[in-house]
């Protein structure tokens, strides 16, 4: 399981996962198909997770299962990018889909 904070075209938000790597391509396919084709995702540990978003953090895990493969723990932007810090983050994963005739306007 992965959580991580994504830094999209519309802000950061954070996600739980329970694919085993950010770079999942069924994981990169779902994010696609949620319109986040690009992205810089850094990897918060899930113990710091919880420990920022405390009761938040457990009222979306509640259920979640490794049947489950994708919730957002934060949309907020403004929160998520505020409550970590660079240090806590790391370095970020880039991570940009392949353009296709649905960007091209002809």
């Amino acid at each position: 399981m992965k959580c991580a904070m994504l830094v999209t075209g519309n802000g950061p938000i954070v996600i739980v996962t329970s694919y085993n790597s950010l770079e999942n391509p069924d994981l990169l396919e779902r994010l696609k198909d949620k319109g986040i084709p690009k992205f810089l995702a850094y990897e918060i540990p899930m113990e710091l997770a919880q420990e920022r978003y405390k009761g938040h953090f457990k009222k979306v895990m509640n259920g979640f299962t490794e049947s489950d493969s994708l919730r957002v723990l934060d949309h907020n932007g403004h929160r998520a990018f505020n409550l970590f810090t660079w240090a806590e983050l790391g370095t970020p994963l880039a991570h940009e889909s392949p353009l296709d005739d649905l960007y091209h306007q002809h």
